[in-house]
């Protein structure tokens, strides 16, 4: 049996899976807002689900952001501030008084994916979260490749025409992104949920945007496929779940692909999914990190 923690900006959830796979425990609290009640939140809910089940288990976290390979400091946690520059992997570790495996959220979504979810047949996998920013992970051959930067699968921060920050591609395709490019062109405020409500009953601004959002997201699907060139492709995250047809961003993205690599027809073998555990992959991932032939 193995325990997932996922970390979030709002919650901390956490499962407890058998050795199958199957899920013997879930539940979910509110997470904290500053680091130590954050550590003393976690090792609260080991806690209750060992003396729950009798046994001292393993135990992986996923959380935002990704751990600098040479500091051991987390980095980049733009939701969650109070983890940067914190060495989370060792001060959890410490207080479980075990080796607890963390692991950027997003590389959990893939591997929980990869290792026995929708994408489990094939060999190279991107998860992609489309929520309120845009991350992304890389597994191979069932293991998470991060890269000695770590910034493996960080697709988000990829500059589209213009290196600076408002032109990358998490600013049109992440809700927030969405948002602020409804503001800039309407001058009113609405959020990406609602965005997509008013585009699939046909509003003229809405669809507009909802359009460039298709046109922009097949754009840097292509920009990933040229270079990953992945077996599959697994879309997670609130903002994903608006997408009417996968099939139509397939087809955005075989244009954009033919245009590059100067040829009439890509016939796009990259095959586009929906995630078999939904928003419970990341949790699951963070389980999966402890399974032996993973280690």
């Amino acid at each position: 049996m193995q325990i997932g923690i996922d970390l979030g900006a709002t919650k901390i959830e956490s499962v407890l899976l058998d050795d199958n796979g199957s899920e013997l425990h879930r539940s979910r609290k509110k997470s904290p807002k500053n680091y130590k009640e954050t550590l003393n939140s976690i090792t609260e809910s080991v806690k209750i689900i060992e003396s729950k089940f009798k046994k001292n288990l393993n135990v992986g976290v996923c959380h935002p952001g990704s751990t600098n390979l040479d500091t051991g400091l987390i980095q980049n946690a733009y939701n969650s501030p109070w983890l940067n520059n914190m060495k989370f992997s060792d001060d959890i570790s410490k207080s479980l008084n075990r080796k607890v495996l963390c692991e950027n959220d997003a590389n959990c979504f893939a591997l929980s994916e990869a290792f026995d979810g929708s994408a489990q047949h094939y060999k190279i996998v991107f998860g992609i979260i489309l929520g309120s920013g845009c991350g992304g992970g890389l597994v191979i051959d069932k293991k998470i490749l991060v890269g000695p930067n770590a910034f493996a699968g960080e697709w988000g921060h990829v500059p589209i025409g213009k290196s600076k920050k408002d032109h990358n591609i998490e600013e049109f395709i992440s809700g927030k992104g969405l948002e602020r490019q409804y503001l800039s062109k309407f001058k009113k405020k609405l959020i990406a949920k609602d965005i997509f409500k008013k585009s699939r009953e046909n509003s003229p601004n809405e669809k507009k945007i909802v359009e460039e959002f298709n046109n922009k997201l097949g754009l840097s699907l292509s920009l990933i496929i040229n270079i990953i060139d992945p077996d599959a492709i697994v879309f997670g995250g609130g903002v994903s779940n608006e997408i009417k047809s996968l099939e139509e961003i397939k087809i955005i993205t075989e244009k954009y692909l033919s245009e590059f690599n100067n040829i009439k027809k890509v016939d796009l073998k990259t095959v586009f999914l929906k995630p078999k555990y939904g928003d419970a992959s990341g949790v699951r991932g963070a389980a999966i990190l402890n399974r032996q032939n993973l280690i």
